[in-house]
Order: structure tokens, then C-alpha cells, then sequence
């Protein structure tokens, strides 16, 4: 016969338990976090304009957060690579993602990416805006954004801009200008900033519509001549030069942006966390005088924001890729 005092020894326990439940109710899971280092990963090279803002970007956070925060670059098949690591990591606030304009336009360009650009991630925080910059060789006889129209009417289809590959900002900045503006340019592909801009400088190519860190240093000896920036509104960093809209095309806007993402189904309380301390960090002096070298407009807008501003590029994008007849190369 089995001993009914047996039965009687849990009961104690229990009630112990039940005590310590009432008393130190279940913590939300951001109570204890982060508890660990975290890592963004940057699906670029190193060295380039996204992770310096990434770099950056995670040297604050990592104070306001009180753990590391690490960069890992992924660099591949236009970001796909990276954008992938993070597709298939854990929904635990620990994987970021830096997506920036490339995330918006490889929908349009891949028919069959790895990953759903919407389902398989949620937004943090829209962290900064950027625009391009349309520069040509100083000995050039441009001047302003009316004189390329005017060239380019004039010679249509041989007048050429430099480009970083298909459905890089500066491909499409300039697509969309031949779009407005009503001219044919001839895109030619290089595979970065630098070797197009010795091009240009050389005089082998026209012009271009480049990033702010690819040529701010040229623009300021000397060596180009910037004749528009590519933003609605004038940039602080360069306010003598015009926008390409009230330069002579009204209505034309192209950006460069960052905007942190982490896994979809990450607690909402770990994303309004990682939310504040990105708006944090975008506040920070470093960041501001980032903003100052890179031409950056730093915003750190809600998760909300950024899902809204991704749908209206990745929509904005796709008709400018699908009349060009763009295809990754």
C-alpha cells in the first residue's frame, strides 16, 4: 500500500510557489532585455557610406542599450546575401538588419528573392535620408541642369552617365531624370563610385548622379562640379547648389535612406525598445557630424513610419524599373 503521507508532501511546495507567483508576477519579456551583445548586419562591404552609418549607429545604441553592439557585413548578390542572414535568424531583437534603398527596389528586379521583403521582417526605425548629387567634369560646358537637358536633346543616346551597376541609387537617379526630363543618357556600369568618377573626371563619361561621400571631397577641390542635388529640399551640406526640381524639373526627387529592421515576429516591446534607442542615438554628436560628412538628414522615425516610406519607395521604384526595362546583370 503506498504511504498516503507521500501524497501529502507536494501540497507545501505549491502553496510556496503559488506564494512567489503572486508576489513577483511574470516580467514582459523586455524587463531582462537585452541580456547579450546584439549585431547589425550591414549586406555591404566595409568601408562604404552604410557601414560607417552603421558603425556609428552602433556605437551609440551600444550605450544607451549597455551591451555590445557589433557589425557584421554581409556583402553579395545586391544585398540579397545579407538581407537573407537575417531572413532566417531568430525573432529575438538580437539580429538587425540595415536595409536602405537597395531593399526597396530588389522586389522589382529579382522575381524570386530568398525572402518576403514585407513577411519576413519587421520595421524599428527609419534612421536617416540621403540624396545623390549630380556633379560633372569642371572643364565641362554644363553648368546647370537645363544645360544637360539641352545636351542631351541635342545628342540623344550619346550622352552617358556612370552608374554602380543596375538599380543602384545612382542608376536610378538617373533613370528617373531621363524619365522627367524627357532625354535618352546612356547608363554605363562600373563597379563602384570610384572607378566611375575617374571616368568622369577623366572626361570618358558625362556625368553623374552620384552619392554625397563619393564626392563631396572632389566637389569641394575642385576636380567636379556639382550642378543639382537629387532631394526635394536643398541640402544644409551643399546650400548653393539646387534641387534637380527647381533646377528645371519640376516634381523630381530621388533619395538614399537606412532604416533598421529585425526579424518578423519579434516581440513588439523588444522592437519600441530598440526604436527609442536608435532615436537616441541619431541625436548623439557623432551621429551629427556624420550626418554633416555623409549628407545625411537623420530622422529616426517609429516602426510605423518606416513601413509606410518602404511601401511607397518599393512602389515608387517599380515603375521607374519596369518602363527603364532594368534586369540585374
Amino acid at each position: 500500500m503506498v504511504d498516503a503521507r507521500i501524497w501529502k508532501r507536494p501540497f507545501p511546495l505549491l502553496a510556496v510557489v503559488a506564494l512567489v507567483l503572486v508576489a513577483f508576477p511574470n516580467r514582459p519579456a523586455s524587463a531582462l532585455y537585452p541580456e547579450r551583445g546584439l549585431r547589425i548586419v550591414v549586406p555591404f562591404a566595409p568601408g562604404g557610406g552604410t557601414d560607417v552609418v552603421s558603425r556609428t549607429l552602433a556605437q551609440e545604441m551600444a550605450k544607451d542599450l549597455g551591451v555590445s553592439v557589433i557589425i557584421e557585413n554581409r556583402p553579395g548578390a545586391g544585398t540579397i546575401v545579407g538581407t537573407q542572414a537575417v531572413a532566417v535568424s531568430a525573432a529575438d531583437g538580437y539580429t538587425l538588419l540595415m536595409g536602405t534603398f537597395a531593399n526597396a527596389v530588389n522586389p522589382s528586379l529579382n522575381a524570386k528573392l530568398p525572402y518576403d521583403p514585407h513577411k519576413d521582417f519587421a520595421p524599428v526605425a527609419l534612421i536617416a535620408r540621403s540624396f545623390n548629387i549630380v556633379v560633372v567634369n569642371p572643364k565641362s560646358s554644363i553648368r546647370t541642369i537645363l544645360d544637360l537637358i539641352a545636351a542631351a536633346k541635342a545628342n540623344p543616346g550619346k550622352m552617358t552617365f556612370g552608374t554602380f551597376g543596375a538599380g543602384t541609387s545612382a542608376h536610378l537617379a538617373g533613370e528617373l531624370f531621363k524619365d522627367m526630363a524627357k532625354v535618352n543618357l546612356t547608363a554605363v556600369p562600373y563597379k563602384g563610385a570610384a572607378p566611375a568618377i575617374t571616368d568622369l573626371i577623366g572626361g570618358q563619361i558625362d556625368v553623374m548622379f552620384t552619392t554625397v561621400a563619393s564626392a563631396a571631397s572632389l566637389v569641394e577641390s575642385g576636380q567636379l562640379r556639382a550642378i543639382a542635388v537629387t532631394s526635394a529640399e536643398r541640402s544644409p551640406a551643399f546650400p548653393q547648389v539646387p534641387t534637380v526640381a527647381e533646377a528645371g524639373v519640376p516634381g523630381y526627387a530621388a533619395e538614399s535612406w537606412y532604416g533598421l529592421f529585425a526579424r518578423a515576429g519579434t516581440p513588439p516591446e523588444l522592437i519600441n525598445r530598440l526604436n527609442r534607442s536608435a532615436a537616441s542615438a541619431v541625436q548623439s554628436e557623432a551621429f551629427k557630424r556624420l550626418g554633416v560628412n555623409e549628407g545625411l538628414v537623420a530622422v529616426a522615425l517609429p516602426p510605423e513610419a518606416l513601413d509606410r516610406y518602404f511601401h511607397a519607395e518599393e512602389e515608387r521604384w517599380r515603375r521607374v524599373i519596369s518602363e527603364a526595362g532594368i534586369k540585374m546583370e
